[in-house]
């Protein structure tokens, strides 16, 4: 069966214009079920699955697309919507109906806590989960072992150079060397409280120098020296292809990020079914795997839609 998109819905192309979002071209494959079965019941239901403005989760995105059109769903494609504000309200408004959401992004910066869930990734989850539910009508999936957290990473000769393998040696080091408190930082992580903040207070950098970068630039900025320190993502490929290394952050100032699909909550209350695939694919999907991908996209310059077919294929999902 085909993975439609449904481009010639004019009020929804009008509608979703208005508000900066574009739908998105066809990926070109015949999307056949695998171990994924149709499920008569979402025959006609149309999807819209939504994603953020970065590699990892364009291509969960597409996983989860091809998934739905595996389990007989009308999928539309509204994936790299720009910023986690504007794909958030993507979902609540029902411009969107999917979309893969990280916790510690739910706890800290939609639901306006300070501080992460001490607890490991379970508990940051399961609290997540239960407040999105009870304050924004939002129903978040089955836990899903892929975690991509912040970091902080600088190259692998810098850090040997100077003994960093973790947050805490480059701030004390940095109290020694303070004209190298140099940051790559994408906007968004300079400011929002899970981000750059949250560093600053638990290690107590002094007075650093802050470069802005859209975050596929940081990886380069920081391999070529534009900047000692850059943010990165934790299953992001370009670590590895870059030889980058990745500082613990030892003082737990960033919360979880597990990766879970979620939806408005009388979306999947009209259309339980739509658990099923989705669940799926979120309990196949883990770091390492998710860095193999990533690193396909960002380094080797394949298509994030292809890497994901290919990665549905392999796991038997679809045919």
């Amino acid at each position: 069966m085909k993975l439609r998109r449904l481009l010639g819905v004019a009020l929804l192309a009008a509608t979703l214009s208005s508000c900066g979002l574009t739908v998105n071209q066809a990926v070109p494959y015949d999307i056949r079920p695998g171990s994924i079965q149709p499920i008569p019941s979402l025959q006609g239901v149309k999807v819209t699955v939504g994603s953020k403005d970065f590699t990892e989760n364009i291509i969960l995105a597409y996983m989860a697309e091809m998934a739905l059109t595996a389990a007989g769903a009308d999928v539309v494609d509204l994936s790299d919507i720009k910023g986690s504000n504007s794909s958030r309200q993507a979902l609540l408004s029902g411009q969107t109906d999917v979309t893969w959401e990280y916790t510690g992004t739910g706890w800290i910066n939609y639901q306006g806590n300070e501080l992460p869930v001490p607890g490991g990734e379970k508990a940051q989850y399961e609290a997540t989960a239960k407040a999105d539910e009870e304050k924004f009508g939002v129903t978040w999936l089955n836990y899903s072992p892929l975690n991509d957290q912040y970091a902080f990473a600088v190259t692998e000769a810098y850090g040997a150079a100077n003994n960093l393998k973790t947050t805490s040696d480059l701030a004390a080091f940095l109290k020694q060397k303070p004209d190298q408190a140099v940051f790559c930082l994408e906007t968004e992580f300079t400011s929002r409280q899970d981000g750059f903040p949250a560093a600053v207070k638990a290690y107590g950098f002094q007075n650093p120098t802050v470069k802005n970068f859209g975050i596929g630039t940081i990886y380069s900025a920081v391999a070529s020296g534009t900047c000692p320190i850059g943010e990165v993502f934790t299953t992001d490929g370009r670590i590895s292809g870059l030889n980058l290394r990745v500082l613990e952050d030892d003082k737990k100032a960033f919360p979880q990020y597990n990766a879970v699909p979620t939806l408005r909550t009388e979306f999947i209350k009209a259309h339980p079914e739509l658990r099923a695939p989705l669940e799926t694919v979120a309990a196949a999907i883990d770091n390492d795997q998710m860095i193999e991908l990533c690193k396909q996209v960002d380094v080797d310059g394949k298509d994030a839609g292809k890497v994901a077919y290919d990665w549905m294929l392999e796991k038997g999902f679809i045919k």
